[in-house]
């Protein structure tokens, strides 16, 4: 019989793995596809980063945008901008997380 504490080992080491799959992996389309629009609408970004936090299925991303045309504007402000850029593919979406920035100098 498995122990507890062997029982957990084993599973965190699969959870670790199947991390370093996806760290490893290349984006999912829908990350590709947000990534495409927002540095079209924000072609001074200094950072971009889209991630899937749905498990690959497209139901929920995670932003992490630093640009210069968030200078000046409150965070709600610099979030409406970001939510109008991608108006089309909220639609389809659960939930969608943003941070933005601007870049310091």
């Amino acid at each position: 019989m498995l122990s507890i504490s062997r029982f957990l080992q084993k599973n965190q080491a699969v959870l670790v793995s199947r991390q370093l799959q996806r760290t490893r992996s290349s984006q999912t389309d829908g990350e590709t596809r947000i990534a495409h629009i927002l540095k079209e609408k924000f072609p001074s970004a200094t950072s971009l980063k889209v991630v899937d936090i749905s498990g690959g299925c497209g139901a929920m991303y995670e932003v992490h945008i630093e640009s210069n045309e968030f200078k000046g504007k409150r965070t709600v402000q610099q979030h409406q901008l970001v939510n109008q850029a991608l108006k089309e593919e909220i639609q389809g979406m659960h939930g969608l997380r943003i941070f933005t920035d601007v870049p310091r100098e």
